[in-house]
This record gives C-alpha cells, structure tokens and sequence, in this order.
C-alpha cells in the first residue's frame, strides 16, 4: 500500500499570501494529494485545519510541512503532535529539513531539532527578560500602557447608568476580565 501523503501549510497572517502560495507549491511537489491549509499565528488557541489534518489522517499516511515551525509552537506540542500522529501509525515528514520520522534517524533528528528550537527559545526570552530588567533600573522602560484601566471611570460611569457588563464589554471594546476588574478595584466607589 502506498502512503496518501496529506499536506498542511499554514501562515502567520493573511498578509503572508507569497508564503502560502510557495508552501502549497512544495507541498504539491512532495506529492500531497489534499492539503490543508491556514492563516492564523500558531499562538492561537486553536488551529482548525491542523486538527481537521489530525483527524483526517490515516494509519499508513504521511503528514507533511515544509518547515518545522509551520507545524508546532514548542517541544511539548511537538511532542504531542508526533504521539498523535504515531498513535494513529502516521508518519511526518519536514522538506525543509528532509526529515521523515518513519525512521528512527528521522524520529531522533525531530526531537533533537525541537529541543535546540526550545533551548534557543528560552535563551532569547532570558536575554528579552535581562533587557526590560536593566532599561526599568535606568528608568527607560514604562512597560505597555494599560489600555482597560485608562477607562476606568467611564467604565464606573456605565455601571451607575445601570449598563450590564456585557453591555459597558461592547461598548468600550474591553475584555469582560477588564470590567470585572476595574469594578472589583472600585466597589467602594460604586
């Protein structure tokens, strides 16, 4: 039985139309049959078409990405990711990389590389953490400016009028956290 190699292509922002494009070219190179494809950070909490991918795949397919990064945020979702698709008896294959794990090189190579992406990862938080550490004690760091708390009062002033939360949420375009907070932070004032 011959592999159905599925694709799965995914982009940051709708901006990254060139990006896309040239993965859909590869991966039809590679020689996917049906590609799944998207445009969304790989922060967000969901991927719908990674998890359609994850459900479509069969014992004996290969999933295939053209970069590593397309595909997992860290080593644990890497990880995850590569049990899964192990579960399931399905392969993956990285181009960038020409990286297959239905080898034991190539599950070796995978875990390798995810692991100095993460340390990498970690370094660079460190050296971001030691910077906003050292401009704060030379006072040249403010930090972000607190965009909910800026409106508190009229936020107050809503809650007096009688607004619902969900209301005084829609109408100052605040998260419904925000709101709960900045009444919590002036019940004696309401």
């Amino acid at each position: 039985m011959t592999a159905v190699m599925i694709g799965y292509a995914r982009t940051s922002t709708t901006d990254q139309k060139a990006g896309l494009d040239a993965q859909l070219r590869d991966l039809q190179a590679a020689g996917c049959t049906k590609i799944f494809k998207e445009q969304l950070s790989s922060v967000a909490n969901s991927r719908p078409e990674l998890e359609r991918a994850l459900e479509f795949v069969r014992e004996g397919d290969v999933l295939v990405v053209t970069k590593l990064d397309r595909l997992a945020r860290s080593v644990a979702d890497l990880v995850a990711l590569t049990a899964l698709l192990g579960g399931k008896r399905v392969g993956l294959r990285i181009l960038a990389l020409n990286l297959d794990t239905s080898t034991p090189t190539g599950k070796l190579m995978l875990n390798l590389l995810g692991s100095i992406a993460e340390f990498e990862r970690e370094l660079m938080l460190e050296r971001q953490r030691e910077g906003i550490a050292k401009a704060k004690a030379d006072g040249k760091y403010k930090g972000r400016a607190p965009t909910a708390r800026s409106q508190a009062s009229k936020v107050l002033e809503l809650k007096a009028a009688g607004k619902s939360v969900s209301e005084i949420q829609e109408t100052l375009s605040i998260s419904r956290a925000s709101v709960f907070r900045i009444l919590k932070d002036n019940q004696g004032t309401i």
